[in-house]
């Protein structure tokens, strides 16, 4: 057996000491044949093979409802976001399809348009993904891209894991499962594909942790991992001891290297932003606590590791803009731009930190007062044994750095997603949080604060990884030992109640065969489709009838993101015309509104603003109040064609 290199010992700068490890034999190793080098690659291999099969056929099976019926199925729980999702990849498809800029489109919110780039149409996967939707139709994108978001997530933490954190592939196999399918990612699984496919996101911070060892890292042969990455490196022992030996020289970073790292990372960039420009913005500031944190005990470590970094880093800045400026450019600047977005107190309550999901088994056998923001922004359910787990083993592992840098990570990020006011069952307790100090900084007040405790899911991964490596290393040198037993016992107890459930699906009503057929051609010329009432978040399902209709024609009204204002305060949603209020109204309340001449004259200039071809009542509730509404509005009464009721406004518009 080969010497042992022990990384458990540091300098006072805090840089790893190779020490002799006096259990191993001082016996030299055999040289390994090829064969043998190459059936090892292989059992890693099949053990990598094995993992992504088990996250994929549970991706698969989550989804389910979805995948058998790709038809007309919809999952309920996303209220309309999966209308505006199938919209976004249908949209790109067809500007893809036409050659035409993808980046803006007049198609709904007619004719101002929408900034599909301020909208995280996501075309990191909507465009390549452009024969998928032509072939198959938006749905099966979208299902697609959920499905690989939940495997591709776990997978890609699994990687980084095995070969940065954790020697065995059991225990990272565990930390990559809970990433891929920790509560918050089953709840965005409903509705938001952008903070569902966060593969990405570990393969950044993979590249950082390798770029940062080149700077920590003794060139010795046999030396075992150190800096962020070592799973084996704990501060506690040995700081200052005598028997320490001065660390080796580092090599310099040749240019060669420090270029390809640089554009690795800046391509890596570039892609989370075609795919969710949010998630990246709460992972950036997770690592860089984490990494604050992590060396806060060797800061000269730190800052060997802070200059190794930061010139790839700017290289990689720069090739990231050079890539990204464009539909940068688009969203910040061009049509339809927004500066902010004002969405309201959207913070966690502290009931939903110790409660099980509604779409898992604890879900089904106890589940709480309902205090999440809606169901697609459970963020925070993560229970209460998986809690108390995660404080125990926080404890034990205490020595372990990586462990320190993730409790902290977790319990930072968690404080920040309560928001400005700590809430506990829904009430206002008046107690002021960290929050209300940061939510008007740029960039940093469009988020939903909610989302903030995503941060803690790898954080919470990697103590559950490093619990269950402690563990069976314990079985090893013990077969008897209690203390895997407890940890196994204890971790199925706290990872059972999150057990996902297959995702409830519904079937949405059919196309009007006005839209289906293509009857709406023959009343469109050169204007918009206006539905009574226009489309808006709450009901968006006009959406697609206009994808069901191969986009033939553009809609007032929709569901998006804009402006609003001389600030350029985005919102979500049209602005409101007086005609489009009006038709809400009467449609909530199932009653003919008084129309005078005013009202009149308001249609008229309304209909006016979205260049209206023809005013377009579906089956809908209330339908006969909306009817007649509309009969007193332009003058003279509906048709009825192809199941729907329609005024052929190109005459009175153009008069």
């Amino acid at each position: 057996m080969a010497q042992g290199w022990d990384t458990d010992r540091t300098n006072e700068d805090g840089s790893a000491v190779a020490v002799l490890d006096r259990t191993v034999p001082k016996t030299v190793a055999p040289v390994r044949t090829r064969q043998q080098r190459v059936a090892g690659l292989l059992r890693l291999a099949r053990a990598d093979l094995f993992v992504a099969t088990g996250y994929l056929s549970l991706a698969v099976l989550v989804l389910s409802g979805q995948w058998l019926h790709t038809d007309r199925g919809y999952l309920i729980k996303s209220g309309q976001d999966q209308t505006m999702w199938e919209w976004f990849f249908a949209v790109t498809a067809h500007k893809v399809a036409h050659l035409q800029n993808p980046l803006g489109t007049g198609l709904q919110n007619y004719p101002d348009g929408v900034n599909m780039m301020a909208n995280t149409a996501m075309f990191g996967v909507g465009v390549p993904l452009t024969p998928v939707t032509l072939l198959f139709g938006p749905t099966v994108t979208f299902v697609l891209v959920l499905t690989l978001g939940l495997f591709g997530t776990a997978f890609a933490w699994y990687w980084l894991f095995s070969r940065e954190l954790v020697t065995s592939k059991f225990a990272a196999a565990v930390g990559g499962v809970f990433c891929g399918f920790a509560p918050a990612m089953i709840s965005h699984a409903n509705a938001h594909p952008n903070f569902v496919l966060l593969a990405l996101l570990p393969l950044i911070a993979l590249q950082l942790i390798r770029i940062t060892r080149s700077a920590n890292t003794p060139k010795v042969r046999g030396a075992s991992r150190s800096g962020p990455s070592g799973a084996g490196e704990r501060s506690g022992g040995g700081e200052g001891g005598k028997n320490e030996t001065p660390a080796p020289r580092t090599r310099p970073q040749r240019s060669g290297g420090q270029i390809k790292h640089s554009f690795v990372l800046g391509l890596l960039i570039s892609l989370q932003i075609a795919l969710g420009e949010e998630p990246l913005l709460i992972f950036a500031l997770a690592f860089g606590l984490y990494a604050v944190i992590y060396y806060l005990h060797a800061p000269r470590t730190g800052l060997r590791a802070l200059r190794t970094l930061t010139p790839t880093l700017l290289l990689a800045g720069v090739i990231t803009v050079a890539l990204t400026e464009i539909p940068l450019w688009w969203q910040f600047f061009g049509p339809q731009s927004y500066r902010s977005i004002d969405h309201g107190p959207m913070n966690n309550d502290l009931k939903a930190l110790f409660q099980f999901p509604s779409e898992s088994l604890g879900g089904m056998f106890q589940h709480g007062q309902n205090v999440a923001i809606n169901p697609t922004e459970e963020n925070s359910y993560f229970g209460w044994p998986l809690l108390l787990l995660v404080a125990v083993a926080a404890v034990f592992l205490w020595r372990e750095r990586v462990v320190r840098a993730a409790a902290l990570i977790i319990v930072s990020f968690t404080v920040l997603s309560l928001g400005a006011n700590l809430m506990i069952g829904k009430h206002n307790t008046g107690i002021s949080l960290p929050w209300k100090h940061l939510e008007n900084v740029p960039l940093l007040n469009s988020v939903l604060e909610s989302r903030f405790t995503m941060a803690a899911i790898p954080a919470i991964a990697v103590i559950l990884a490093m619990g269950t490596q402690r563990a069976l290393d314990y079985w090893r040198i013990s077969a008897v030992d209690w203390r895997p037993l407890a940890w196994f016992g204890a971790m199925t107890l706290a990872l059972l109640p999150l057990t996902p459930t297959i995702l409830p699906v519904v079937q949405r009503p059919a196309t009007p065969a006005f839209f289906a057929d293509g009857t709406v051609r023959q009343y469109v010329s050169h204007g918009s489709v206006v539905i009574a009432p226009p489309p808006t978040p709450p009901d968006a399902r006009a959406l697609r009838w206009q994808t069901d209709a191969d986009f033939q024609f553009p809609l007032a009204g929709g569901y998006f993101v804009g402006p609003t204002g001389t600030e350029k305060k985005g919102r979500y949603g049209p602005d409101d015309r007086p005609t489009a209020s009006l038709l809400i109204r009467a449609q909530q309340a199932n009653k003919v509104p008084v129309i005078d001449d005013a009202a009149r004259a308001q249609a008229l200039a309304d209909l006016r603003y979205w260049q209206a071809d023809v005013v377009v009542l579906p089956p809908t509730d209330n339908g006969d109040a909306l009817r007649f509404t509309v009969d007193q509005l332009l003058g003279f009464p509906a048709q009825q064609v192809d199941g729907v009721w329609l005024w052929d406004v190109r005459g009175l518009v153009s008069a």
